[in-house]
């Protein structure tokens, strides 16, 4: 048996989200966090998209164990994929349990979910590994990160986190232990990466409440405030100022709901008595009593706010006057969504307040001089980036070398890649099945590479059927050719164009009856490149071409 530890990404590197990664030590497999991504604008129809578990399954009798290092979609979404393949003990802090548990409950996994919840500064044993939890700061309450103790040395990984020195709740990530196990010796420290663009420190997200605090002083208006429905503190900071201000607090939105259900239940939610009411009581009260905390921060078609936007909310409707607040960041790609939300509510006479520069967002991810603080308190021999996109990973990479790390110990990874270490060497040393997974409404993995690049094909340039009945003996013309088209052209305004691509399939079905020839596939074949080319040269188009000959 090799004295070799394995770390295996099968997601969360070259990409936002879908965060997934394997330690492997001879028999013994542990997971870290199992997250879903989300849908780029050229994956049409496709809902999420989650990590390829091939590796894991094929190995699912050595695998020990699944930590969760806190509650985001991108590290706990694809939790019920996994587990309706494999059934692997999980381990969480309360509230993380909980959303995986609400998780669960919806994919009907209840009765076969084993879910553990521990505590920061606990030691739990999986295999061959002891993994310590440590408490660090985030967006969501019960963010850990984790010391994995392995036969070749400890392990730091840090999954998403911030030093907040004045938090919401709780204290200060535990910087002690962090150097405490660097005292000791770090093996490897694999660290998020997501915000080593950003020079300095990260804002605390007490900075959010002043501005709310602001914003709600003295309003005689209706306020609705969006973010995202995991963002726990947030959410109770705008409950807070509510209370303050004398406002009652309606919520709409079904994440948000079940996430406020949650946390409220496990204690990591403060609502005043009497301060929350259903939505439907809020017509009943004056706007200068009343506050809304909504789904929608990133302008989703079927949230929320875009619904009141757009009068589509059976219980509320944007009014002339309303503070809207967006606290939140968009996430790249949502940009154009959002605004077009924006827009719409500024056309409804709301006043809106949704400025990065206006102190109503912070984000839950260390800039570069808290990325910095935890490599000069681990001082790990080799480091590896975590949780970005290339050019995220590099720039860390290089902020590792900045702190003393040798080049040759820093190694930039992809999914699916082996690196092989022990306690002087690491090296990447092979692949491993790794990509995206496409979950499209029920089906998962039933969309592909050929599926999507036909959908893409019928978004850009629309579909033709040609449907002809022809005879099964000499191949000669029965009925049609009858011409369908979506998404190509409008029929009655195109006659000329139709009756030219009906001619030109007559002309193949009639070359190939003087033939004689009874090869039907090469007909289909034959009518769909001679229209194709027609019709490039009509048009400059190239409408998907479907010819369906029925031979009598």
């Amino acid at each position: 048996m090799s004295e070799k530890l394995k770390i295996i990404s099968l997601g969360g590197l070259n990409e936002i989200g879908k965060n997934i990664t394997a330690y492997e030590f001879n028999g013994d497999i542990l997971v870290v966090d199992c997250g879903l991504g989300f849908p780029d604008d050229d994956m049409y129809g496709v809902d999420i998209v989650i990590p390829d578990f091939t590796y894991l399954v094929k190995n699912q009798s050595r695998v020990r164990a699944l930590l969760v290092t806190h509650g985001h979609e991108d590290h706990i979404g694809a939790i019920p994929y996994l587990l309706r393949q494999i059934n692997v003990p999980i381990y969480a802090t309360a509230l993380t349990a909980g959303l995986i548990n609400v998780k669960l409950a919806e994919h009907g996994l209840m009765d076969t979910a084993n879910i553990t919840v521990v505590t920061p500064g606990q030691t739990v044993k999986a295999g061959v590994f002891k993994i310590e939890f440590i408490h660090v700061n985030h967006s969501i309450p019960g963010a850990v990160a984790l010391a994995i103790k392995t036969p070749v040395g400890m392990v730091v990984h840090t999954g998403d986190f911030k030093i907040d020195t004045t938090p919401i709740s709780g204290t200060m990530a535990d910087l002690t232990r962090f150097g405490e196990l660097g005292r000791r010796g770090v093996l490897a420290l694999l660290s998020d990466s997501t915000n080593v663009e950003r020079s300095g420190y990260s804002v605390s997200e007490s900075k959010v409440g002043e501005r709310l605090d602001e914003l709600f002083a003295g309003c005689a208006s209706r306020i609705l405030v969006t973010t995202f429905a995991s963002n726990v503190h947030r959410i109770q900071q705008v409950i807070n100022c509510a209370a303050k201000h004398g406002r009652k607090v309606a919520v709409t939105g079904r994440s948000m709901e079940n996430i406020m259900r949650v946390s409220s239940e496990l204690g990591f939610m403060n609502v005043p008595k009497g301060t929350l009411v259903e939505v439907n009581q809020i017509k009943g009260l004056p706007p200068e009593k009343v506050v809304i905390i909504t789904t929608g921060s990133q302008g989703e078609a079927m949230s929320a706010l875009y619904r009141m936007a757009f009068s589509d909310h059976r219980q509320v409707e944007i009014k002339p006057g309303d503070r809207v607040i967006i606290s939140a960041s968009a996430i790249p790609g949502n940009e154009k969504t959002i605004s077009r939300v924006v827009d719409e509510l500024f056309r409804r006479g709301a006043e809106v307040f949704y400025d990065r520069s206006d102190d109503l967002h912070v984000s839950g991810h260390a800039y570069q001089e808290e990325l910095k603080m935890i490599m000069a308190l681990t001082r790990p021999k080799f480091f590896i980036p975590l949780h970005g996109e290339y050019r995220h990973l590099v720039t860390h990479a290089r902020l590792a070398q900045q702190m003393g790390i040798e080049p040759k110990n820093i190694v930039v990874t992809d999914i699916g890649q082996v690196l092989e270490l022990t306690s002087r060497s690491i090296k990447k040393t092979g692949t491993v099945p790794a990509g995206k997974v496409f979950v499209d409404g029920t089906g998962v993995g039933d969309v592909g590479a050929v599926v999507l690049r036909d959908r893409k094909h019928l978004a850009q340039d629309g579909m033709i059927v040609v449907i002809v009945n022809v005879s099964s003996s000499d191949g000669s013309l029965i009925s049609g050719p009858d011409i369908i088209t979506r998404g190509f052209i409008y029929v009655k305004e195109s006659e000329d164009i139709m009756r030219e691509l009906k001619d030109v399939v007559l002309g193949v079905i009639n070359d190939f009856a003087v033939s004689g020839t009874s090869d039907f596939a090469a007909l289909k074949g034959a009518i769909k490149g001679d229209l194709s080319n027609y019709l490039y040269k009509k048009t400059k188009r190239n409408p998907m071409i479907l010819p369906v000959i029925t031979q009598i």
